[in-house]
């Protein structure tokens, strides 16, 4: 699959950045966060996912199922060898 944009390079600060057009982020798989690897060429740059996002905690709570962790994240009272 080719997807092709035409972008102009815009300041950011001390460096130059251009923006991920939505349809190249789905397509390739980029969300917020997403770590990546830049490569120069000669012709030009290449840019790559290097792993996996980071959660933020907002995210990782929103994620969570007490019913599939075990319910509540700490007990009240010992359980199991605990309470030998």
């Amino acid at each position: 699959m080719s997807i092709r944009a035409k972008l102009t390079v815009q300041q950011w600060g001390n460096s130059l950045a251009i923006r991920i057009p939505a349809t190249v982020a789905r397509a390739t798989h980029f969300t917020v966060g997403q770590p990546v690897e830049i490569t120069a060429t000669d012709d030009g740059v290449l840019v790559k996912r290097a792993g996996t996002p980071k959660l933020t905690l907002a995210q990782k709570l929103a994620a969570f199922d007490p019913v599939r962790h075990g319910s509540e994240a700490m007990v009240t009272r010992p359980i199991g060898i605990e309470a030998m």
